[in-house]
């Protein structure tokens, strides 16, 4: 693994300071942050002249979709659950494996190109996305995805089995057991979830209490919310993330709070859905672990963390007051909250001994300029146009703007596209 040294980077550190610093990155970590590296440290690595650069942790995405890039724009305009029915579910059942393959790739150089390192992701044909993650340098949680509505009996076995195997687990790719909803998913098959989550050390990720039908159907089938629901089953606790989480109610939040649970919001899938806006400001009071995620480019439409940081802090002040949600608050929902939900409890932030995933943001980009806090600038006014190079497991994915292989993911996608919408 490759050493690299940054020479003259900027860094924010308490409240607006900024500061030049060096760091050393060794063995995928944060090996050294310091005024002036030693002629020890630089032995043997590459410098990288960062004088015009800041460095800011990188994005994590909470949840995502990730070959539902090829569905991007196929559908719009429309509630969720015509949506799904007549568009989305009807299209997706023509992806074969390789189509997976391709869709997974160039949503992979699309969250790099905007500075996300990590994806919490919930789909089919797992093993084609895991193998773009290692190939492309990334890290991800990959969702062995369980739907009795949406798969076989034969296919359910064959999920719950490639989860007792741990198959294709790796430094940088873990399983995570995703029950698709409570709508999706009956409820022997949901308990079934949570004792494999159980004994097989498993994270739990699971859309919840997205729309009000979800939540009224949940009631009328089971006598309770979604959220209820969870706890009634045993797999509301500290290892259970859920996406969505835009209808709450107050006993709800209690019971999500009080399990240590963490919600990770998706505000620009949620209004383009009218789903409804997430109650930020509720959740923050309430003690709620929050973090962020895009959902997929089908309903998003794009895989930028940037835009679903920025959204969410002002939608957090519009419904509470400008004081809620500040810019620092906000860049963790997106980076380091996403990371710990997910048991990457040594990343998302710029310290020794944290794993190196970083990005580096030009302060010569017209957005940066000028730069009275480095943080408020960044969660504001930056966009993914200032990244100059991303950085993830202390390798460079993306170099001066550029992903290797990146012409060649974007024509694929698009050929692939154009088959299976005339299919």
């Amino acid at each position: 693994m490759k050493k690299i040294a940054l020479k003259s980077v900027t860094l924010q550190a308490e409240g607006a300071c900024m500061s030049k610093k060096d760091i050393l990155i060794e063995g995928g970590r944060f090996a050294r942050i310091c005024e002036s590296l030693s002629p020890q440290d630089l032995d043997g690595a590459e410098v990288v002249d960062c004088s015009r650069f800041a460095i800011l942790p990188a994005f994590y995405n909470g949840h995502t979709h990730a070959a539902m890039t090829l569905v991007r724009g196929y559908a719009d305009d429309m509630e969720l659950g015509r949506w799904l029915t007549q568009y989305i579910w009807p299209f997706e059942a023509k992806l074969t494996a390789g189509d997976i393959e391709i869709g997974s790739r160039l949503a992979v150089l699309e969250m790099i190109k905007s500075g996300t390192v990590f994806f919490a992701d919930m789909y089919w044909h797992r093993e084609q996305t895991m193998k773009v993650v290692e190939e492309m340098g990334v890290r991800a949680a990959i969702g062995v995805t369980i739907s009795d509505l949406l798969s076989s009996p034969e296919v359910l076995e064959q999920n719950f089995e490639f989860l007792k195997n741990h198959t294709g687990e790796s430094e940088r790719v873990k399983l995570v057991v995703m029950p698709h909803s409570v709508y999706a998913v009956g409820n022997q098959v949901l308990k079934r979830c949570v004792e494999v989550a159980r004994s097989e050390g498993y994270l739990i990720h699971t859309h919840l209490s997205e729309t009000l039908k979800e939540v009224n159907d949940c009631k009328e089938k089971y006598g309770c919310s979604p959220v209820e629901f969870w706890d009634k089953l045993g797999g509301l606790n500290e290892r259970f993330i859920a996406a969505h989480c835009v209808h709450f109610s107050d006993e709800d939040v209690r019971l999500f709070a009080g399990a240590g649970a963490t919600a990770v919001l998706n505000p620009c899938s949620n209004l383009k859905l009218s789903s409804g806006i997430p109650p930020i400001p509720a959740l923050m009071a309430g003690g709620v672990k929050l973090a962020l995620g895009t959902d997929g480019a089908s309903s998003n439409n794009n895989l930028d963390m940037h835009e679903e940081m920025k959204l969410a802090a002002l939608l957090a002040k519009v419904s509470a007051s400008a004081e809620t949600l500040p810019a620092g608050e906000a860049l963790k929902m997106a980076t380091v909250n996403v990371a710990r939900a997910y048991g990457l409890c040594d990343a998302g932030e710029i310290r020794e001994g944290a794993l190196a995933d970083a990005l580096l943001v030009d302060l010569d980009n017209e957005r940066m300029v000028p730069c009275h806090d480095l943080v408020s600038n960044w969660v504001y006014s930056g966009d993914s146009s200032c990244i100059d190079s991303v950085i993830c497991n202390g390798q460079f994915v993306m170099r001066g703007r550029h992903v290797d292989g990146e012409e060649e993911i974007k024509e694929a996608a698009r050929a692939c596209a154009k088959r299976l919408a005339n299919a």
